[in-house]
């Protein structure tokens, strides 16, 4: 990385931002392993970075929920536990099924270009990741944020969006833990891309809603934290009411 006169990064970000965003996703990729320690100086090293702005950005992702700050033992990455991400879940379900009903209601052809968009190269990929996982892996979570966040890109709210994402980011560490033991079942979550997509393009919030709720259950179900027998009836609520 190399910084512009101004003090920021290449691409306009800050090198806070920039270092923020990097550890982020170290943290949510597992490169960064939970309830690990985070050692100022070695990894100031590690990111080519002062002390004092890895401090700046452990501070922010402490803020993020992604870090622990242990007042005068500094830092470390948030432990991992079935009921934290019993909760994760709930709570995407919450947020994201209000904002894609919000979406549907506010729907028009801006948005449902987006979400076609989103869709048609998540299944390019989903066609492929089966057989090649470690090829198309990376591409497939992308994709797939991309397609998640299209569904309520027309919600019209600062704040679901924003809440949204840091659950979204949440989980998916939880996924990324789990692919590290034993593949995720992609096939089935096409089938329900697939079925989200055209009950949202038919403005049926309802149907929209139930499949999505039981897609964000059935990815939770799917890590090694979270099995079906011992999902608890919070979470089941979402999906079970219609």
């Amino acid at each position: 990385m190399t910084l512009a006169f101004d003090g920021r990064a290449d691409g306009g970000a800050t090198l806070t931002e920039s270092l923020h965003e990097r550890i982020r996703q170290d943290i949510i990729l597992g490169a960064l392993q939970p309830a690990s320690k985070l050692k100022l100086e070695k990894l100031s090293k590690s990111y080519g970075v002062s002390v004092n702005t890895l401090r700046e950005s452990l501070s922010r992702l402490a803020a993020d929920g992604m870090v622990v700050a242990e007042g005068q033992k500094g830092f470390a990455v948030l432990p991992v536990s079935t009921e934290d991400l019993r909760e994760i879940t709930e709570m995407r379900q919450l947020l994201e099924c209000h904002a894609l009903r919000q979406s549907i209601a506010n729907a028009d052809l801006d948005w449902e270009a987006r979400l076609v968009g989103a869709y048609h190269k998540l299944s390019k990929v989903e066609a492929l990741v089966e057989a090649e996982p470690e090829v198309y892996g990376e591409a497939w979570e992308r994709y797939n944020m991309e397609f998640h966040e299209a569904l309520i890109a027309n919600c019209r709210s600062r704040w679901l969006s924003l809440f949204h994402r840091a659950m979204y980011d949440h989980s998916q560490r939880y996924r990324m833990l789990s692919l590290k033991t034993k593949p995720f079942p992609r096939s089935q979550s096409a089938k329900e891309h697939r079925q989200i997509l055209d009950a949202a393009l038919a403005r049926d919030a309802d149907t929209a809603e139930r499949i999505l709720a039981a897609h964000i259950l059935k990815g939770a179900e799917a890590t090694s934290l979270l099995e079906a027998k011992t999902t608890d009836r919070t979470v089941r609520r979402k999906i079970t009411k219609k």
